[in-house]
């Protein structure tokens, strides 16, 4: 199970495994926002509505309120956390969540340990943890008199955290790096005491009493002439002291004379220029300036790490994460007994251009006041462009060379040296880097045995030997989120892009995938380049051909996005790297191993571990339900590669063996599913193709639903290259499930390709099917006079195959439309010509069809009990060849004969029949009209209490689907007290 996490600390997002959720559009998070705030406890409707629409709301506010509920209800069911959930409680609605999953109340729990701390340096991380979950305004830009009421308390919330972990700085000696941060604060703040007077602390005991004295003569002169007052008496007296103490020293506050000089690197409380004592931070024996052993130089505190951003955008989580992990402080007397024996160790993993390098760097840097004996970085050339990986006998001789050895004494075994360095490390407190690793192997002989150091190791790979050998920490890097990739394309870009070309930069922002390397080489060409508009850069990358061309800025292969991924793809085994240029080719956003084992034509035991070695390498990225995606960016490199590298007659095979295994898996579902549905002719799988097997009728629902967009794009795709007769078929095998799901224009478009695809091969059978599907479709989605034209040019092509199913079918279908028309005679009419045709082919199933058509359109044109003797016949023969879907629509039928003839115990008897059977088979369209038909019949018995809870439930599903039919069932559901029921509205079904 994958946690929700919600940020108002900065925009309403929602995230679940790293990824964004869905949400919708600003006024429904401004719903979701306004539950968050108060998590756990009720809100009412009416402060609902004046938190999101104060005093403008709509008309119908409550409708429009409920209909952001149900949508936001679904987004959190989607996100498959079952501690997460919108529940109705008494007059209004409670958001249940825990309180660390929501960034508002993880920030105040985390403020509140921070201030009962003991420890500052416990309570310092605290206080970080906190603050690093904000990454913007709160509530981003909405507006309105409630949020902006909460920003503001928000923000003085913020201040008056930032002030207590000051306090808890300046003691624990940070005084240069916190200036820094206190000089922006001031000037934000100016009128601020207690931010003036830390400011001051800090510049005095960082050796500058001349600025923190300059400080107080600036809020002296401030505060006079804006307020017409004087500094209170704690600044005052504050002031006084430090003139009194820069008087004293005569040279600068804070600082002695000798070897024991405390320095900003050591916090202020280890000596950091020599080791004169003979030992280090942690109690160790690595000898001292006065007792250095033959072979060694004189221990000098190692700094080694290189320069990198000075500020990190969109990882406050990475940041508390590793910050959970520094070691703690060393005991004050070495008599202390410790249980750990191995310095704490952590694994940064990610794809490439991700930033691994940079987060890694940036919190060494943050974090290396904890460290007084040193640093040490260095880059393992794991997946060097011109390199090979740096040997570990080599990374541990240059480390002793760090640490004072000299070159002549560093043992010329490997195990030697290992042993030598983990001499010299024990009992100090040293910070490690080691950047881009290979494997495992390159790493373990450089990992020290003290619990005093911290190593921090990065990679492409997962290195999973680390965790299991030596109880490493994994961290997995992944992109930016949607507005932390948009706040460092604004930080890069500068103002004038930004509000230039506002649409540009958030088409960008996604163009790059939010990978920051892509967002960094994108910017820098806008920035570098005259006359480059975002627009103009956004155009190049529109362009599939040249998309990671226009990510490269020429100046080197780590500023080449093509480059970087080549460093990952060279590392490949052959087996992998030919399955990663093949996962380029398959359809959709994501796929499956099963599917990948069929482009591959490989085992599936074969494909799992090769695709396991891509998701080591952070080359693809494997999600719940056993489906795997490419990096947008990642997926554009491997397309390059597989036209470069695979042979065309191996591509094309893999092609027809990839979109067999989705044409046969379609068709096998769908059987499940309506096993009386007429096949249609095709060929058998090639070799390879094999389909994913399916067990029963929910097994093949879930397919559908995993599986839609991919199929989706199958027919697409097999236009394009694909095996010829695929695309009719695929569309034929996914629109009954397009039709139960409601997704009805998406089933236009696909049967329009579908017959497309038909009418070019000049395949007669798939253009009839085709020209069916899409009157069929247009019919469901409206557009009815397409749908007549398309069903009798289905009709002729049917009548010159001489296929009668086909005209059955064809007749059915315009059956039912001159049903949704109010043309009940033309109904009955096409409704006998079906019931003639399926007897003439012999087809049971069809006519039980053609008889419940029939039933419904005696029924229409009010003649009940003939409806009820027709509907009847139908629903024995739907029994006797075992057809759930055609006994649902025959129930359904039945029940609006008995309503028609005023027998409304025995319609809510049917209905509820109906309802049933619907919900069985996934149909969410019929399952609300039968909900709407057994609402009619409560309300018609007085049962207002049952009426108003099946409209409810019609609506809900209306909403969900934006059907047009929601409007007459709201007005419905309004009107239930006054039972002023007129009829069911004017939808149907075939039947």
């Amino acid at each position: 199970m994958t946690p929700v996490h919600f940020r108002l600390l900065g925009g309403i997002e929602v995230l679940t495994g790293g990824r964004a959720v869905d949400v919708g559009h600003t006024r429904q998070r401004c719903v979701l926002a306004a539950l968050l705030v108060d998590a756990g406890r009720p809100v009412t409707v009416d402060r609902l509505i004046d938190r999101v629409w104060a005093d403008h709301p709509p008309q119908r506010a409550r409708d429009a309120l409920y209909s952001y509920l149900s949508r936001l209800r679904r987004a959190l069911a989607h996100a498959s956390d079952p501690e997460t959930e919108i529940a109705r409680r008494g007059g209004g609605y409670v958001l249940r969540a825990r309180p660390e999953t929501i960034d508002i109340h993880h920030f105040r729990t985390l403020v509140s340990r921070a201030r009962a701390a003991t420890d500052d340096e416990q309570a310092m991380s605290l206080y970080d943890r906190a603050l690093g979950l904000w990454h913007g305004e709160p509530f981003g830009s909405v507006d309105g008199p409630w949020f902006r009421q909460q920003r503001d308390a928000l923000g003085q919330e913020r201040l008056a955290a930032e002030l207590d972990r000051n306090d808890r700085a300046l003691r624990c000696g940070r005084h240069t790096a916190l200036a820094a941060e206190l000089r922006v604060r001031v000037e934000e703040h100016p009128l601020d005491e207690r931010l003036a007077a830390q400011l001051m602390r800090a510049l005095h005991h960082s050796g500058r009493p001349a600025e923190a004295l300059a400080q107080y003569r600036r809020l002296h002169r401030v505060l006079a002439e804006e307020l017409g007052i004087a500094p209170s008496e704690p600044l005052r007296t504050l002031h006084q002291r430090l003139l009194t103490s820069t008087t004293a020293t005569g040279s600068g506050a804070g600082r002695t004379g000798g070897a024991g000089r405390a320095t900003e690197d050591s916090g202020g409380r280890h000596p950091a220029a020599t080791v004169s004592d003979g030992a280090g931070a942690g109690g160790g024996t690595a000898g001292g300036a006065g007792d250095t052993p033959p072979g060694r130089l004189p221990y000098r505190a190692p700094r080694q790490l290189p320069p990198t951003s000075l500020h990190l955008i969109g990882r406050s989580a990475e940041i508390a994460f590793l910050d959970d992990l520094r070691p703690a402080p060393a005991a004050p007397s070495t008599a202390t007994v410790t249980t750990t024996t191995a310095a704490p160790l952590v694994t940064l993993s990610g794809p490439a251009g991700v930033g691994k390098t940079t987060l890694a760097l940036h919190w060494a840097h943050r974090a290396k006041d904890g460290f007084p004996d040193g640093q040490l970085y260095i880059d393992l050339r794991g997946f060097a462009p011109d390199a090979s990986p740096l040997p570990p006998d080599e990374a541990v001789h240059r480390f002793l060379e760090a640490l004072g050895t000299r070159p002549s004494a560093i043992p010329a075994d490997p195990t030697a040296r290992s042993a030598l360095f983990r001499t010299l490390v024990d009992g100090r407190r040293l910070l490690m880097v080691l950047d881009n690793a290979r494997d495992t192997d390159q790493v373990r002989p450089l990992l020290p045995g003290t619990p005093h150091c911290l190593v921090l190791v990065t990679s492409r790979r997962r290195l999973a030997g680390l965790v299991v050998h030596h109880e490493a920490r994994h961290l997995a890097l992944d992109v930016l989120s949607p507005h932390a990739a948009r706040e460092l394309l604004t930080a890069r870009l500068g103002p004038y892009h930004v509000h230039a070309e506002p649409d540009a930069l958030a088409e960008l922002v996604e163009r790059c995938g939010r990978l920051p390397l892509a967002l960094s080489i994108a910017a820098a060409r806008a920035t570098t380049s005259p006359g480059l508009s975002l627009s103009a850069l956004v155009a190049e990358l529109r362009d599939g051909r040249h998309r990671l061309a226009a990510l490269a800025t020429g100046d080197g292969g780590d500023t080449d996005v093509t480059s970087v991924f080549s460093w990952s793809y060279r590392a490949l085994t052959p087996d992998a790297a030919r399955l990663f240029r093949l996962l380029a080719d398959h359809p959709g956003p994501d796929t499956t191993a099963a599917a990948a084992a069929a482009s591959a034509g490989l085992s599936s035991d074969r494909t799992r571990a090769l695709l396991a070695e891509l998701v080591n390498a952070h080359l693809l990225q494997c999600h719940p339900s056993d489906r795997y995606q490419l990096h947008d960016l990642v997926r554009a490199y491997a397309a390059d590669r597989l036209a470069a590298d695979e042979p065309e007659t191996d591509r094309r095979a893999a092609r027809h063996r990839l979109f067999d295994h989705y044409l046969h898996s379609a068709l096998s579902a769908d059987r499940l599913l309506d096993e009386h549905r007429d096949p249609i002719p095709v060929d058998p799988p090639v070799p390879g193709g094999h389909p994913r097997p399916t067990t029963g009728p929910e097994e093949a629902r879930a397919w559908f639903a995993a599986e839609q967009t991919a199929l989706v794009a199958a027919v697409d795709e097999t236009t394009r290259g694909g095996p010829v007769g695929h695309a009719w078929r695929l569309a034929w095998a996914l629109g009954p499930h397009l039709q139960r799901t409601g997704a009805w224009t998406e089933w236009v478009r696909v049967q329009r390709v579908a017959l497309a695809a038909a009418t070019d091969a000049g395949d007669a059978v798939g253009r009839a099917h085709a020209t069916h599907a899409l009157g069929l479709a247009c019919a469901w989605a409206g557009q009815h006079a397409e749908a007549e034209a398309r069903l009798a040019a289905a009709l002729a092509d049917y009548a010159e195959l001489g296929d009668l199913r086909g005209q059955a079918h064809t007749h059915r279908t315009l059956a039912w439309l001159a049903q949704r028309q109010g043309r009940h005679a033309d109904a009955r009419h096409h409704a006998a010509r079906t019931l003639r045709f399926y007897t003439r082919a012999g087809f049971l199933p069809g006519q039980a069809s053609a008889l419940n058509v029939i039933g419904w359109s005696q029924a229409q044109l009010g003649h009940h009990r003939q409806a009820l003797s027709a509907c009847g016949r139908a629903l024995r023969l739907f029994e006797q060849v075992a057809n759930t879907t055609g006994q649902a629509h025959t129930w359904d039928s039945l029940a609006y004969a008995h309503r028609g003839l005023g027998r409304h115990e025995q319609a809510i008897a049917c209905y509820g029949e109906a309802v049933r059977l619907f919900r069985t088979l996934g149909d969410r369209y019929n399952t609300a009209t039968s909900l709407t038909g057994l609402a009619d019949s409560h309300s018609a018995t007085g049962d207002l209490t049952e009426a108003r809870t099946a409209y409810g439930e019609a609506l809900t599903i209306l909403d969900e689907l934006d059907h047009p039919d929601a409007r007459e069932v709201r007005r419905r559901l309004r009107s239930a007290d006054s039972r002023n029921v007129q009829g069911p509205p004017k939808t149907g079904r075939p039947r």
